[in-house]
């Protein structure tokens, strides 16, 4: 049943890429702008929206984790690469842009790890023994 994840991962794809063309467009640059990450973003939506849940359970399900588990890494992967080439041929600022980028992104790692965390996992709640 992988097939299903196939087929949600390449409608996210299409129109992701779809929006970020018109994008790219609307702002009048000629390139693809945010697809893949919205396409991303999609992707994520879908496998956890109410109106997939049928997706999303049994051996479909499987198919679909599959998929969203390798389409995330890769394409990160992908674009990554593209955005360090282009920042080496657009000079120092787009560099220092990037590197203000990820340390913004290192610097949130502990925020966001928080907010995810259970709040009563390691507080010592009322079960705990005195």
């Amino acid at each position: 049943m992988i097939i299903y994840g196939v087929a949600l991962l390449s409608a996210c794809l299409v129109a992701g890429m779809l929006i970020g063309e018109g994008l790219g467009i609307v702002l009048g640059v000629e390139a693809n702008v945010g697809g893949v990450g919205i396409a991303m973003l999609f992707l994520v939506l879908a496998c956890n929206s109410e109106r997939f849940k049928a997706l999303t359970v049994g051996a479909a399900g499987d198919g679909v984790k599959f998929w969203s588990a390798m389409y995330i890494p890769i394409v990160v992967a992908m674009a990554a690469q593209q955005n360090v080439a282009a920042a080496m041929d657009g000079g120092v600022l787009a560099l220092a842009a990037g590197v203000a980028a990820v340390a913004v992104s290192f610097a949130l790692v502990p925020v966001l790890s928080r907010i995810g965390a259970d709040k009563d996992a390691g507080a010592g709640g009322e079960d705990s023994a005195p």
